[in-house]
């Protein structure tokens, strides 16, 4: 069993979409030190709209947050699109794709600024993701209603947000193929570890998101009771 954070991001800030920058060496190297400190085994890089590696003392796994027309998806694997445009693929079209590459297709965020929820695809797990606690019950729900196993990931920019979420993952060996396989076949679990500074920190992402209109009304008020 492998202790995995399925979405983390290599830079602090979202500039510069669809490329890499000299900030995604060191912003990386922060998160896998961040991620051996919590006890994790691994650590999935998922940029926005570009896949990011390079050679770190801390094992990684290959991904990719696509913004899809449909909201966000994390395709991870052991050979993810290189670069997405943002809006150009469907969530179907997106899910497909990652099968086509031999990776694994999760519905990332699934109540903020998406409605991918809805688009019919075929993905292979629903993300508890490590911004919005409020929304893991819901979360939750949709899972048992798309029949899909939870997967947990941070959504970290910064190495303080690493492993909030992650995912413990059934597999004979901890490599980008075994990760993909044991998410399409369910042998996943979701956990979480939320302690008094992420709570903290989850207030001011809800209210950031909030201004942007990415969160629904119910969500932001559970978010700071």
């Amino acid at each position: 069993m492998y202790a995995v954070d399925l979405h983390s991001h290599s830079r602090f800030f979202h500039a510069w979409r669809g490329r890499a920058t000299r900030y995604d060496a060191f912003g990386l190297k922060l998160n896998t030190l961040a991620a051996r400190l919590r006890g994790l085994d691994a650590l999935a890089v998922t940029n926005h709209d570009y896949s990011y590696s390079a050679e770190t003392r801390f094992p990684t796994i290959p991904g990719i947050e696509v913004s899809t027309s449909d909201g966000h998806v994390v395709v991870v694997g052991a050979n993810p699109p290189d670069r997405t445009e943002v809006g150009e693929l469907s969530a179907s079209e997106t899910v497909d794709l990652a099968h086509d590459r031999g990776c694994a297709a999760i519905l990332a965020h699934p109540y903020r600024n998406s409605n991918a929820r809805n688009s019919g695809a075929d993905f292979d797990a629903v993300e508890i993701n490590g911004k919005n606690p409020e929304h893991i019950a819901k979360t939750q729900q949709l899972a048992k209603q798309l029949d899909l196993p939870l997967v947990g990931g941070s959504d970290a920019h910064y190495l303080v947000e690493v492993g909030r979420a992650y995912t413990k993952i059934d597999a004979d060996e901890l490599t980008p193929a075994a990760v993909a396989d044991a998410i399409r076949d369910g042998r996943v679990t979701a956990v979480t570890k939320f302690g008094p500074f992420d709570r903290l920190v989850d207030r001011a992402y809800t209210r950031i998101h909030a201004e942007k209109k990415w969160m629904e009304s119910d969500s932001v008020e559970a978010a700071e009771r």
